[in-house]
């Protein structure tokens, strides 16, 4: 039996890698994907007495983007000295970050990306009823994630996602010096979902997350048995030590080499495989690996916007809260969460409470009913409710 169940996870991991795989290459081909590279930085060719005619014959720069670089109003402009407009540090300040937002505004599909949010707003919509009216399956919580996976990750691809909107506008500013306006329209709407209900988009929204967790739950049945090996649960001291000094290093290589440490290492690029090099490639297969054992490895301890959710969390509106009038202290709700936050929320023992994503495990395993999303203060559990559990 146990064999049966190991052979059919692997089966599982298989077709759902290949499916995701398959699917998206497609997908990004149909769809004509876009490089959303920043442009790569150049020495520029300038004098302080050149023409900005000249200055832009010398760096292949055409008559629209000198326009937008210098703000010109008129073809005459075009014979305004550079040094009209600063020093050459100055003006090369300027033309970094003007040519940064036009690549990054040309990056991006104009008509795919509103129809990701409108689409995330009546899906996540859609689950939190589901949810609060009735306990969710195993096997109707698996439909979920691959749906979630599906839509806004095979079809709607990488990008936009929860994550990059933190990961790249740190490196937009680390290297252009400039924020790019709707990548931080996009942040807040992540952000206002996050102090709404948890990490509700991480959990039901994002396309790596989901894809994670759905490899987590293939691997574990109806009565919490996993099929092929053990499933584990990380210390949260671990797990956010390890992210806190992975943000930080991020940060630091931004700013003082202009590197992105995380773009060759990007698991949402598995959604544009062509996109993911050798070394790419070999540490995503090792992370959706690692899911069959660990609840979303990448999630606790890799990701920029898991971080900054985490402590954006501590204000959430609606939140998983434990009625102690009636909870029997049998702790299966603990016992069932992925990760060990319904142990810290339960119990109240421990000052910092690890990331709640929101999956409604707890609620769907608890007997008495004593767990749901609540807009109420968290209470201490009685004294005595688990002296002698």
């Amino acid at each position: 039996m146990e064999r049966n169940a190991a052979i059919k996870t692997i089966v599982y991991f298989i077709v759902i890698l290949t499916l995701v795989v398959g699917a998206s290459t497609i997908s990004f081909q149909i769809q004509g994907g876009k490089d959303e590279s920043l442009p790569k930085s150049r020495n520029l060719v300038m004098a302080q007495e050149m023409t900005v005619r000249q200055f832009g014959q010398a760096n292949e720069l055409s008559p629209p983007q000198l326009k937008e670089i210098f703000t010109l109003t008129a073809t005459a402009d075009l014979e305004k000295k550079l040094a009209e407009y600063g020093t050459s540090e100055q003006v090369s300040s300027l033309v970094t970050r003007k040519l940064a937002l036009a690549a990054e505004h040309a990056s991006k599909n104009w008509v795919k990306i509103p129809l990701k949010f409108a689409l995330w707003l009546v899906f996540l919509s859609s689950v939190f009823i589901f949810l609060r009216e009735r306990k969710l399956s195993s096997v109707h919580r698996k439909w979920l994630l691959f749906l979630a996976v599906a839509i806004f990750g095979i079809v709607l691809g990488a990008d936009p996602s929860p994550m990059g909107t933190v990961k790249d506008a740190i490196h937009l500013y680390g290297t252009a010096k400039v924020i790019f306006p709707p990548r931080m329209v996009a942040l807040s709407v992540f952000l206002v979902i996050v102090l709404l209900a948890n990490k509700y988009i991480c959990a039901w929204g994002c396309q790596a997350g989901t894809l994670q967790e759905l490899i987590f739950r293939i691997n574990s049945s109806e009565n919490q048995k996993s099929g092929l090996g053990r499933q584990f649960k990380l210390p949260f001291v671990v797990t956010n030590t390890f992210r806190v000094l992975f943000f930080c290093l991020f940060v630091l290589i931004v700013f003082v080499w202009g590197t992105d440490i995380i773009a060759p290492i990007d698991p949402f690029k598995i959604f544009k495989p062509a996109s993911l090099g050798l070394v790419g490639g070999i540490f995503v297969g090792l992370l959706l690996l690692l899911s069959l054992f660990v609840y979303r490895p990448w999630c606790h301890l890799f990701c920029p916007f898991g971080l900054v959710g985490w402590l954006l969390e501590k204000f959430s509106h609606v939140k998983i809260n434990v009625q102690y009038e009636t909870c029997i202290a049998c702790q299966k709700c603990a016992a069932a969460c992925p990760s060990t936050v319904m142990g810290a929320i339960l119990r109240r023992d421990r000052k910092t409470i690890p990331d709640c994503f929101a999956c409604y495990t707890c609620r769907d395993i608890c007997p008495t009913g004593s767990i749901n999303f609540s807009t109420h203060k968290r209470s201490l559990p009685p004294k005595d409710l688990f002296t002698e559990k």
